[in-house]
C-alpha cells in the first residue's frame, strides 16, 4: 500500500471513529431523557458510569490523530481534517458530560417526584440530537452549506430553553418549596442549551474543513 492510500485509509477511520463517538453521546443523551422522565436512577448511575467509555473513546481519537500528524506531514486541507477531528472529539466529550450532569440531576431528587410533567426538555434534546445526527452528516460529507443551516436552528433549541426558564421561575415565585425541583429542571435545560451550543461549534468546525474560514455562524443570540 502506497504512503498516500495508507494516510487516506487512517483519515478515513478517525472521521468514523469520529462517528462512532458521535453514536455513543447521542445514545448517553437518550438514555438520560428517558431515565428523567423515570426518575429511574439505576439507570442514571449507569449512564454516569458509561461517560468514561466516551472519555476513552476521545482520547483514543486524539492520540491516533496526534499519531498522523507526526508521522505523515498532512498537506493543508488534510490537516484541517485532522484538526476538525481533534476539535469535534472535544466537543462531542463535553456533549456526553452534559447527558452526564442530567443523570446526576435524577440522582438529586431522591425520594421526591417531577415538578411537572416535562413537555418542553424532552423537545429540546429531540432538536439538539436531531442537529447533532445531521452536524455529523455534515462533517462526512463536506457540507458547509448544510452546516450553517444546522447552527442557525440553535435559536430554536434556545427558544424553548427561554420558555422553560420563565415556567420554572414562576414555579419558584409561586411556592418557595419548589425551589429545589425548579432549580433542577432548570439545570437540565441549561445542559441542553449548552449541548446545541456545542453543536453550532462542530459546525463551525465543519465550515472551516470546507472553505478554509474561521468564523461564528450562529451570532444572533450576541
Amino acid at each position: 500500500m502506497s504512503t498516500r492510500l495508507g494516510f487516506e485509509q487512517a483519515l478515513r477511520h478517525l472521521q468514523d471513529d469520529i462517528l462512532v463517538l458521535g453514536s455513543m453521546v447521542d445514545k448517553q443523551l437518550d438514555r438520560s431523557i428517558e431515565a428523567l422522565k423515570r426518575l429511574d436512577t439505576e439507570a442514571a448511575r449507569r449512564i454516569a458510569h458509561d461517560d468514561i467509555e466516551v472519555n476513552r473513546k476521545r482520547f483514543q481519537i486524539e492520540d491516533r490523530a496526534i499519531q498522523l500528524i507526526a508521522t505523515q506531514q498532512p498537506m493543508a486541507r488534510d490537516l484541517r481534517t485532522i484538526v476538525a477531528v481533534l476539535i469535534i472529539a472535544e466537543e462531542l466529550e463535553r456533549m456526553g458530560d452534559y447527558a452526564e450532569g442530567i443523570a446526576k440531576i435524577i440522582l438529586l431528587h431522591g425520594d421526591q417526584p417531577l415538578l411537572k410533567p416535562l413537555i418542553d426538555i424532552p423537545r429540546m434534546a429531540e432538536l439538539a440530537q436531531d442537529m447533532l445526527r445531521r452536524s455529523l452528516d455534515a462533517f462526512l460529507e463536506r457540507d458547509a452549506v448544510a452546516a450553517r443551516a444546522i447552527a442557525n436552528e440553535d435559536d430554536e433549541v434556545d427558544a424553548l430553553y427561554n420558555q422553560v426558564y420563565r415556567e420554572l421561575l414562576t414555579y419558584m415565585f409561586q411556592d418557595p418549596t419548589t425551589f429545589d425541583r425548579a432549580t433542577w429542571l432548570l439545570w437540565v435545560a441549561h445542559n441542553l442549551e449548552r449541548f446545541a451550543d456545542r453543536v453550532t461549534n462542530i459546525c463551525e468546525r465543519v465550515v472551516f474543513e470546507v472553505t478554509g474560514q474561521m468564523q461564528e455562524i450562529n451570532t444572533s443570540k450576541y
